[in-house]
Formats: C-alpha cells, sequence, structure tokens
C-alpha cells in the first residue's frame, strides 16, 4: 500500500462555508496531517484574508484548492463519500465513528479518490448532500455540549486517516535494550554490591532481587545504561571499602 498517494487521494470537501476563517483553519488542520486536496463548494467568502490569516502557514492549500459551483463537480471521480453528520437522521444509513470510517476509507483511497463531506457551520449537511453520501460519520462529543467547531472537525478526521494511511509513527528515538548476558551482568554485580553494603541482609534476598528485576524490566535497560549503573556500583563498593579501612585504621 502506497501510504503517500493514499492521503493524495483524499478530499475535504467544505460544502457552502460561511466563515472564511473556518476555511484557512481546516487548511491548517489538513496541511499539519499530510492531506493536501481542499474542495470548496459554493463558499460565501473567499478568497479572503481572513482565511490567509487562519491558514497561518497553510495557504498553498488554499491556492491550490479547487472551487466548485455544484456537489456533482466537488465528487467527480470519487467512488467513497464519508459525510460528517453531528445529527440523528431518520434514514436507515450506515453510521460510524471516525477511526472505523478513517479505516475503510484509506483501504479505498490507495489506488481510487475518496472524499471527506462536511456541511455549512450551522446546519450541516443537507438531506441531498447525506443522499450522496454512502457512509455517515459522527464524532462521540459530550451530549450536554455537541457544539464541534468545523476546523476541529477536520482536524480530527484528518489525524484520524493519518493514522489509517499508516503514517502515524510520532518519531521517537528507537529502543535498542541491552542483550540478555549484559542485563545478567548487571543484576550479579548489584546483588555483591547490595550484600557488601549491607542492604541485602533479609531473610528473603531471593525476593527482594526478584522485585527488583521487575523494577528494571519495566524500563528496558539499553547497553549505555548498564554501563553507567554499573558505574555506580564500582564506585559505590570502592567508597564502602575505603570506609571500612578507616574504620579499622580508626
Amino acid at each position: 500500500m502506497d501510504k503517500p498517494k493514499i492521503l493524495e487521494n483524499i478530499r475535504v470537501v467544505l460544502s457552502h462555508t460561511s466563515h472564511p476563517g473556518n476555511i484557512g483553519a481546516a487548511a491548517r488542520a489538513m496541511k499539519t496531517m499530510g492531506l493536501t486536496r481542499l474542495v470548496l463548494i459554493n463558499p460565501r467568502f473567499f478568497p479572503d484574508a481572513q482565511a490567509e490569516a487562519m491558514a497561518a502557514g497553510a495557504t498553498d492549500i488554499l491556492e491550490q484548492a479547487q472551487i466548485c459551483a455544484s456537489l456533482d463537480e466537488a465528487l467527480q471521480g470519487c467512488v467513497l463519500v464519508a459525510g460528517m453528520s453531528a445529527r440523528v437522521r431518520d434514514i436507515s444509513q450506515e453510521v460510524l465513528p471516525p477511526r472505523q470510517a478513517a479505516a475503510l476509507l484509506a483501504q479505498q483511497a490507495s489506488n481510487q479518490p475518496v472524499a471527506l463531506l462536511f456541511g455549512t457551520e450551522m446546519s450541516g449537511l443537507t438531506n441531498e448532500e447525506v443522499a450522496r453520501c454512502q457512509v455517515l460519520v459522527r464524532i462521540p462529543v459530550n451530549p450536554d455540549f455537541t457544539s464541534l467547531n468545523l476546523a476541529a472537525a477536520v482536524q480530527l478526521l484528518s489525524y484520524e486517516m493519518r493514522l489509517a494511511a499508516g503514517q502515524g509513527d510520532c518519531g521517537a528515538p528507537e529502543l535498542h535494550p541491552a542483550p540478555a548476558e549484559q542485563v545478567e551482568r548487571y543484576f550479579q554485580h548489584l546483588e555483591v554490591v547490595l550484600g557488601e553494603i549491607g542492604f541485602l541482609h533479609s531473610k528473603h534476598p531471593t525476593k527482594l532481587m526478584h522485585k527488583l528485576r521487575r523494577l528494571y524490566a519495566r524500563a528496558r535497560l539499553e547497553q549505555e545504561e548498564i554501563n553507567i549503573l554499573r558505574g555506580i556500583l564500582t564506585v559505590t563498593l570502592e567508597h564502602h571499602a575505603k570506609k571500612a579501612e578507616e574504620k579499622e585504621d580508626v
């Protein structure tokens, strides 16, 4: 599956947007998640300075945006259309949560265009627009406060599409755990030092060591970390031996 191509095949379609700032904020939301295809159906104000201001660096998305006079034009070539709907409608149409819908869209977008269709800020999708969707998507918001800004909805769906396209790696550095034999040498070293300094003096030293093993297992020690810890143990043991010699001299 070509991951970049998936995102290229996803259209974010905003129908009859009233506020230009929402268009700019939606463009910014898209760009942060790698989506580039913005389609506008009869926007009330566009181009507009407020849209550019709210885009905050995503003006290239606005410049490339396709302006359409009809839904037919906006959806041309799309094989799957998912409509965002906050209302419970009296229709027998499949309604999916964002993550499930994104997985379905990403699968189809691997080789064909798909669309995320958003309605107006005040009333959402019309019945005619809903009829053009194969599935509806409902974001599970707080039932006591269901108001969700258009750009926020675009951000959430764009994020889910990025995950579904297999680009959810947050860039964390790769972990390189130390090999088992190095970890075991550390525990042997630790047990010796704890015994020498008098910490491991309970009736059940094995039980304490098991607990320490579990603690370090959660950390998944790397080789450099083991080297640091063993260095601490070596200095601790040397310091303890020196103190013992000083007491004997006295």
